[in-house]
């Protein structure tokens, strides 16, 4: 099967056709302004303006382009100025790209990853052989401002009359006239059964799938599809010169722990097949001994360390959602060896326990990390204390700041909140796949490991007068709280009674609720107004999380506050900037840090489940009620505002779901 797409990191404008493993070529745009300066391969990160529709299928993609930003980080998209939009379909392809200002587009012949087949250019087009497949590419006449291409591709060993040389070129050829008319009608068709959102609810389904689907890349040497951290998280070779030289070559590819789990999560609107993809590309991601990692490429990695094991949690919810027991089953080896990785034997204790026996705590296996030449250039030197803040996912948490290294074990000395609910989670969510694959025996294994660490979090880390499970620190309780600490919630640890406590902390204006939330620390603490990566930022992951909790207990108006809060400062900061950020201001609801980041969507996708959703505790969920600060002009219908989403699939069928008030 051919695979086609903007595959690789670096070509957003451009397409990647992979026949198979290491099998493949490419086209790329170069824009040339006036001037002669040139607009090529990351320059066009910089200058997006509007992420737009793409199909799963690739029926039809469009993409904006501002050509006239810089091309640098403090640049800001203001229109698109530049049009890419493709579209596929069986054996070809047809690509336009239109500049609405000044300059040249070229497509230009391509070999993404160093791929050694290359493009031949001939008089009429170009042709380049796959193993037993021919390519070729047919050009419409060329403006300065416009491009159009028509590739296709035939079999070379198939009998009949398209198997002989020059097939895929003829068909190419033939092709063209229709571009326009292929491109246009694509586009409308796409644009009338896709998944979309109305009246409220306007653009949040379209920000998860286009997002999401533009994300979307290729591990050239395996063909596996996967979802990064975002296109610009591709970390360098690692290098074994100087280690001082400069490295800007990326890596084939790069995955992030947590974030695979999280974007398969928001991929599932778009394409179930896709989401379970990315899922297992997380997973494939382990070390022979287990370990997910924090972030793995081809050629560098972090064994030392792991990420939250949210694995369980999302491949339950997916199979809910996307039923695929081939799926659920390819996962379960991964999601088994990574739940055994935390509690392996390391020195007569589990790798990772924590200060009281049964709880846990972040850390890094100094022994495991690599080389000073096989660490990108942030990681050299980093501390033990780093390394296993690193492993939390939240890097520079503020509760981390007044625990010590504990270089004996190797551990943040500490029983971690955080941490303990995310084991919970995982054993419980793991205990209901094994009962769905029919081996109780396991599952009952898996409860009664689960149901000891909620003992010990109730015995030791729950504070009646905090009305909160507070980190275990040497001799007491740490006095910091943060958004996780609210994740016992979605572990299901706290009694009824508890819960009612924990919430009513997190209502607190004084601490977590307000215009703009979840900070990621308490709007007390003094790191608040540091507002930088995850010293009080408001973070998609902790969101997420915390409103799956408030739902598992029942809280459902609470929760629906959260996710349209969270939705709407998203799509606000989408709609001003075209960005899909990391993070957000919890002081002005700005977006911060990376533009584009893959689970920016969580945001999105927290709403979307006010409509329709799937999770472990209480099956398919249908319907809510909007909250009262949820308006926009053109959602009031006969004096009642209205929010619709359509053309979801859900466990299996298409699903239309309106909210009102």
């Amino acid at each position: 099967m051919m695979r086609v797409g903007a595959l690789d990191a670096r070509r957003w404008a451009g397409l990647v056709f992979a026949a198979g493993p290491g099998d493949g070529v490419g086209l790329r745009l170069i824009f040339t302004t006036p001037d002669g300066e040139r607009r090529d391969l990351e320059d066009w990160y910089w200058m997006v303006s509007r992420v737009g529709p793409h199909a799963p299928d690739g029926c039809y993609a469009r993409m904006e382009f501002d050509l006239a930003a810089e091309p640098s980080p403090a640049s800001r998209p203001v229109e698109g100025t530049l049009i890419l939009e493709w579209s596929r379909r069986e054996g070809a392809v047809a690509l336009r790209a239109v500049a609405g200002v000044p300059g040249r587009v070229e497509l230009v012949a391509d070999d993404p990853w160093g791929w050694k087949t290359r493009w031949e250019e001939g008089p009429d087009g170009w042709r380049a052989g796959l193993g037993s497949t021919e390519i070729a590419a047919a050009f419409a006449p060329r403006a300065r401002e416009r491009v159009a291409a028509v590739v296709a591709w035939e079999p070379r060993s198939a009998p009949g009359p398209r198997s002989r040389p020059g097939a895929s070129l003829d068909r190419a050829q033939q092709l063209l006239p229709e571009l326009d008319r292929w491109i246009d009608d694509a586009r409308t068709d796409w644009d009338r059964r896709r998944p979309r959102g109305s009246g409220a609810a306007e653009g949040l389904v379209e920000a998860v799938t286009d997002n999401l689907m533009w994300t979307v890349l290729l591990q050239p040497e395996t063909g596996r599809l996967y979802a990064p951290a975002g296109r610009r998280w591709i970390f360098p070779k690692p290098r074994d010169e100087t280690p001082t030289e400069s490295t800007p070559n990326p890596d084939d590819w790069t995955v992030f722990g947590w974030d695979s789990f999280f974007n398969a999560l928001a991929l599932a609107t778009a394409s179930g097949r896709l989401a379970w993809d990315a899922l297992l590309a997380g997973l494939e991601s382990r070390y022979p001994n287990g370990n997910v990692p924090n972030w793995r490429s081809r050629l560098g990695g972090t064994p030392d360390r792991s990420q939250p094991p949210v694995g369980s949690f999302a491949a339950l919810k997916l199979h809910l959602a996307c039923p695929d027991a081939d799926a659920l089953a390819a996962a379960w080896p991964g999601l088994r060896a990574w739940n055994d990785w935390w509690v392996a034997d390391k020195g007569g204790r589990p790798r990772r326990e924590g200060l009281t026996r049964g709880l846990f705590a972040w850390g890094s296996d100094t022994a495991l990390v690599p080389e000073r030449g096989r660490l990108p250039e942030w990681e050299v030197g980093a501390s033990g204390h780093q390394r296993a803040a690193w492993e939390s996912g939240q890097d520079d948490l503020p509760l981390w700041d007044d625990v010590e290294w504990d270089p004996g074990r190797e551990v943040l000395a500490m029983s971690a909140v955080d941490l303990c609910s995310y084991r919970a989670l995982d054993l419980e969510c793991l205990s209901r796949i094994a009962r769905i694959f029919g081996d109780p025996a396991e599952a009952a294994r898996l409860d009664d490991e689960r149901r000891r660490i909620v003992a010990a979090m109730n015995r030791v880390l729950w504070s009646d007068a905090a009305g909160l499970y507070l980190d275990e620190l040497p001799g007491s309780h740490s006095t910091r709280v943060a958004a996780s600490n609210f994740l016992p919630l979605i572990a299901g640890v706290p009694s009824a009674r508890q819960a009612r406590r924990m919430v009513d902390v997190l209502r607190d204006p004084a601490r977590f609720r307000g215009e703009w939330v979840l900070p990621t620390i308490s709007r007390d603490d003094p790191a608040f107004d540091d507002q930088q990566y995850w010293r009080g930022s408001i973070w998609p992951p902790m969101n997420y999380l915390v409103l799956q909790g408030l739902r598992r207990y029942g809280f459902d108006e609470f929760a629906s506050e959260l996710a349209w809060k969270g939705a709407l400062m998203f799509l606000a900061d989408r709609r001003r900037t075209g960005f899909c950020r990391e993070n957000f201001d919890a002081r002005s609801g700005r977006g911060r840090g990376r533009r584009f980041q893959s689970w920016g969507p969580l945001f999105a996708l927290g709403a979307i489940e006010e409509f329709v959703d799937t999770c472990p505790w209480r099956g398919l969920r249908t319907g809510s009620r909007l909250p009262a600060f949820v308006a926009r002009g053109d959602a009031a219908v006969d004096g009642a505002v209205r929010a619709r989403v359509e053309g979801l699939r859900i466990a299996g069928e298409a699903r239309t779901v309106e909210l009102s008030r």
